[in-house]
């Protein structure tokens, strides 16, 4: 928060280690230093490149083609850490890991199903839609741990009415609060009451609950999820889920009763060792209903960053396809590099076991929105040189490799100019809109470059001979995106679409009834409920202690974005002050002897033995599962295990840790008050 008010950066730094302190250098001395380390390395696997979804489609593009052209696809990148579980499950289910809906489905869906996210805090812009189907009457369910005001009613800024009367749009209609964790036995609950009345209508002569076409036509692997829900016993569902059995007979129901539904989903779903099963279970459920295909219907995950989605689509990835791979090297004369490259886990890991030495982050702020926080600080610090592409400090500038660079960047507000004039980039949204964005301010230094421009000038002295013509492709940004026309067939005649008033949308191709799966349809695809909830790490941390174990989850506050805090108060929680607090249900608080303020320790619990663990949390009472607590990240970070991780996307476990609590004291020089509005104090769970 401190870093971040100084300001804007505007001019290139190197870490001085004699001093202590950055000092300016050209540009020119900058990319020499960055050349002479990565053309230094045995092997281009020993350098990872990062990439934040601030990152424009074209700076992405250039990104890729520059590191492939190094010869290496280590791309760790933000989606690694947050919609990894959606890419790889999506994927496997209906062939592309992208959401299927549009905005326009969501004036026409029936009931609208939001999962572990809340829109009032992480996606502002999404409760004006949400509030406009509210008003219509459209069922609007939300499921999600805590109870959330951004979930609940929305006063919209853009309303004066309402703003001159302080009045709001109450948004859910119905609010279902699982225990963190439960939404995989709380999806397959409800798959197994739409299979029981299934049986019950077949057997009167009455038509499928299921879209036995759909089904049929579309799909594989229905009988056998079906016989494994049927397998699955309703105590163990209910005893997952937390929920009683008449709230999840209540979802199902309106599932059921929607004729268009919409699954909307954020990090809460995707962040568990779990995660991928989770998506898998989201997409049976649209399957067996037919909710793919259909206008009001769909898929939604709702992704952060700006272009996350983008970055991805543009080669930022670490397990390439090989047709994106045999494009690049048809259109640029390259040969690249085939063998998989490190997600975020794995640069982690070899940066601190030696594999990695050279660290390139275009954007973001990777030492803190990481997991196991000084195992990754210390991994970076292992580094020969760590390079950070950056508009204002943050605290992973701070940790250095032998040799630190931080190079200054426009801001998407400040006027790009280039030979061919001012210059727009492209980004990619949660909705598979592409649009053009371009700043109007003057830059706030002349000794700053564009993202797009900074990756073409290190290109360029790192592979003095590459026939790629890096710089001209910064004369206009239009030279880029014909080039992405080239290598990605869906984005033919880029620049022509792009121009218009809109920018343009990429066709999800399962709302074609296009299936690019091996078995060239949807794919039904389920995990046993005990495999789920009886893995490795929830046996151990149940066997570890006598002491109760709780399962904790990382979220944001109202003012702050990903890692970046605009202020110190939580308003949409009634928090104002401080942001080391610990939510925790009064009952909990009660039976473990606390009392509302009191100062605990917070300890993690794996199986690796390492001790992991935080101070000085001040508990607030707060609506929220017995047995599940709430903290704020970056600073609980420090407690989520490198390896705990979801075992396919290898996304860290952020919202499902097993914790301790244990007796603390105030943080030294703690000055700053506590305050929760009555209305939200002393909440304890309770049915609807």
């Amino acid at each position: 928060f401190y870093l971040e008010d100084l300001g804007r950066l505007t001019d290139p730094m190197r870490y001085d280690i004699v001093s202590d302190k950055y000092i300016p250098i050209s540009w020119d001395e900058a990319f020499k230093l960055i050349a002479k380390h990565l053309q230094a390395l045995d092997d281009p696997n020993q350098a990872a490149f990062y990439t934040s979804g601030r990152t424009s489609n074209e700076a992405a593009f250039l990104y890729q083609l520059f590191v492939r052209s190094f010869g290496t696809n280590n791309f760790p990148d933000c989606s690694n850490m947050c919609h990894e579980t959606t890419s790889v499950g999506l994927k496997q289910s209906i062939g592309l890991g992208k959401g299927t809906v549009i905005l326009d489905d969501f004036d026409q869906a029936d009931a609208i199903f939001s999962f572990g996210h809340n829109p009032g805090t992480n996606h502002p812009r999404m409760l004006a839609t949400l509030r406009e189907v509210s008003k219509r009457g459209g069922n609007i369910v939300a499921i999600n741990p805590i109870k959330e005001r951004g979930l609940e009613r929305f006063q919209d800024p853009q309303a004066p009415l309402e703003m001159m009367t302080n009045s709001n749009t109450p948004i859910s209609r119905y609010y279902f609060q699982p225990k963190i964790g439960g939404d995989y036995a709380l999806l397959l609950g409800v798959l197994k009451h739409l299979s029981e009345w299934d049986k019950k209508a077949l057997a009167r002569g009455k038509s499928s609950v299921f879209d036995r076409s759909f089904i049929e036509k579309n799909t594989v692997g229905f009988e056998q999820m079906i016989a494994e829900v049927d397998r699955t016993e309703w105590e163990q569902i209910h005893n997952y889920t937390g929920l009683s059995p008449e709230n999840l007979e209540s979802i199902a129901q309106m599932f059921l009763d929607a004729k268009t539904a919409i699954f909307c989903w954020g990090m809460g779903i995707t962040q568990h060792r779990h995660g991928t099963a989770n998506i898998h279970m989201l997409a049976n459920l649209m399957l067996a209903r037919g909710h793919i295909g259909r206008p009001g219907s769909g898929l939604c995950p709702v992704r952060g960053h700006s272009n996350v989605q983008g970055d991805r689509t543009m080669g930022i990835n670490e397990n390439p396809s090989e047709q994106l791979l045999d494009s690049l090297d048809r259109v640029f004369g390259i040969q690249s590099p085939r063998k998989h490259g490190y997600g975020v886990v794995d640069t982690i890991k070899a940066m601190y076991e030696g594999q990695v030495k050279v660290f390139i982050g275009l954007g973001g702020n990777f030492a803190v929105a990481t997991p196991d926080t000084p195992y990754t600080q210390e991994a970076l610090r292992k580094c020969n040189l760590t390079v950070h592409i950056a508009t204002k400090l943050n605290r992973s500038h701070l940790v250095c490799g032998a040799d630190a660079l931080i190079l200054p960047c426009l801001g998407r507000t400040e006027v790009d100019q280039q030979l061919h004039g001012p210059q727009a980039i492209s980004v990619e949204d949660s909705m598979s809109n592409v649009h053009l964005s371009a700043g109007r301010n003057p830059p706030i230094s002349e000794n700053i470059l564009s993202e797009p421009d900074i990756v073409a000038r290190m290109a360029e002295a790192v592979l003095p001979t590459s026939q790629v013509k890096w710089r001209w492709y910064i004369e206009s940004y239009d030279h880029i995106r014909d080039s992405i026309a080239d290598v990605f067939d869906e984005f033919h005649d880029f620049n022509q679409r792009v121009y218009q008033a809109g920018g343009f949308h990429l066709e999800h191709p399962a709302n074609q009834h296009v299936w690019n799966t091996p078995s060239g349809k949807a794919q039904f695809l389920i995990t046993p409920l005990a495999e789920v909830y009886e893995d490795t790490e929830h046996q151990y941390a149940a066997a570890y202690t006598q002491q109760k174990v709780y399962t904790l989850m990382t979220t944001r506050s109202h003012d702050q974005y990903n890692t970046t805090l605009y202020g110190l108060d939580d308003r949409y929680r009634g928090v104002f002050g401080q942001r080391r607090v610990l939510f925790m249900n009064q009952l909990d608080i009660d039976s473990a002897g606390f009392e509302a303020d009191q100062w605990v320790d917070i300890e993690s619990v794996f199986s690796d033995g390492v001790k992991r663990i935080v101070h000085s949390f001040r508990i607030v009472p707060y609506n929220i599962p017995v047995g599940s607590l709430a903290a704020y990240y970056p600073e609980t970070n420090p407690l989520v295990a490198l390896g705990s991780h979801d075992k396919q996307a290898k996304i860290p476990a952020s919202k499902s840790v097993p914790v301790i609590l244990h007796a603390g004291k105030a943080p030294e020089h703690f000055n700053l008050a506590v305050e929760v509005e009555p209305e939200l104090a002393n909440q304890r769970v309770s049915n609807l």
